[in-house]
């Protein structure tokens, strides 16, 4: 007897599985097709989610390639600190075996008097007058310690080096201010500000067209509610599910979002493909993202359209709970 009461009610949750699955999958179906009903309203709504990613995918890809750049110039720019010129080789290794311990400090390079005059007349061997100049001249040159940094808009262990540090005061060569003190600090911390600046505006930017296509999928709903009021009202006589009627519509507005995010992939990836030849001629740091990306395109690709249907989704939600009385 319980045999037979375990099987009634194992048959009856198979049952109950399989009118869900049939209850879903008529959803899917209905909300698919009210995606083709109105042709202009979808193409309004899919537009503007479009631009939405679009604009979310480069602010990302933007953000990445701003950090890659900012890192390939501090590798490029040190910072240098000038001695005077009689100070020994001995002395100055001391100096920069200080400057080692920083933390905000990848590597420091010493640049003897005697180097920097060779390096100099290397430099301008095809310029006849100057060679003469530097060969009559008596002047000396001055040791350079030329420091790289991992964050090159934090100079402040640098600034407390040079104030502090006994042998520094020392030797410092007095006619000559560290590079991180002046002009050169000023262009650093404008690179910064601008970097900065233009991260927000993405974010910005991102915000505000989201709201935007949130409200455009929501109206869709909203008119698209109005429009089949009458078949709406048929199917609460009925006596259908409450789930069943607000379904087509979270499924139209998340295949907004779907076909949307599709396209706004690609119109990323042409983009960054299309200018990463001119932004790498000004010496922007933009191949190793686009490498990221092409390299992870199936997941860049999810999040995009999971993005849109999320987006999709949540205003219709909203649009069927404040106009959809059931």
């Amino acid at each position: 007897m319980s045999k037979n009461k375990g099987t009634a009610r194992s048959f009856a949750q198979q049952k109950r599985r399989r009118r869900q699955w049939l209850t879903f999958w008529r959803m899917c179906r209905y909300g698919i097709n009210n995606f083709t009903r109105n042709a202009w309203l979808t193409i309004a709504a899919t537009a503007v989610m479009t631009i939405t990613l679009l604009i979310i995918l480069i602010t990302v890809a933007a953000h990445n390639i701003l950090n890659d750049s900012v890192v390939e110039i501090s590798k490029k720019v040190d910072m240098s600190i000038y001695l005077g010129s009689n100070t020994t080789d001995d002395q100055a290794n001391v100096i920069a075996g200080d400057l080692t311990k920083l933390s905000n400090v990848t590597h420091v390079t010493y640049i003897s008097p005697a180097q920097a005059r060779a390096d100099f007349a290397e430099k301008n061997k095809a310029d006849a007058k100057t060679l003469e100049a530097l060969n009559a001249s008596s002047n000396k040159f001055f040791g350079t310690l030329r420091i790289n940094l991992k964050d090159i808009n934090d100079v402040s262990q640098l600034d407390n080096f040079v104030k502090t540090n006994d042998n520094v005061k020392k030797y410092l060569d007095p006619n000559r201010s560290p590079s991180f003190a002046g002009d050169r600090r000023n262009a650093i911390q404008g690179l910064a500000r601008w970097t900065d600046f233009a991260q927000k505006a993405g974010v910005v930017a991102s915000v505000i067209f989201i709201a935007i296509s949130s409200l455009i999928v929501f109206n869709t709903i909203r008119m698209a509610i109005f429009n089949r009021k009458d078949e709406i009202e048929m199917m609460k006589l009925i006596g259908a599910d409450t789930g069943f009627i607000r379904g087509p519509f979270v499924v139209e507005a998340m295949v907004y979002g779907f076909i949307a995010g599709l396209i706004a992939t690609g119109l990323g990836f042409l983009v960054l493909n299309a200018a990463a030849p001119k932004l790498a001629d000004y010496g922007v740091a933009i191949q190793p993202t686009v490498v990221f990306l092409t390299t992870y395109i199936p997941f860049a690709i999810l999040a995009m359209v999971t993005l849109g249907a999320l987006v999709g989704a949540i205003s219709s939600l909203l649009a069927t709970r404040k106009y959809l009385k059931i």
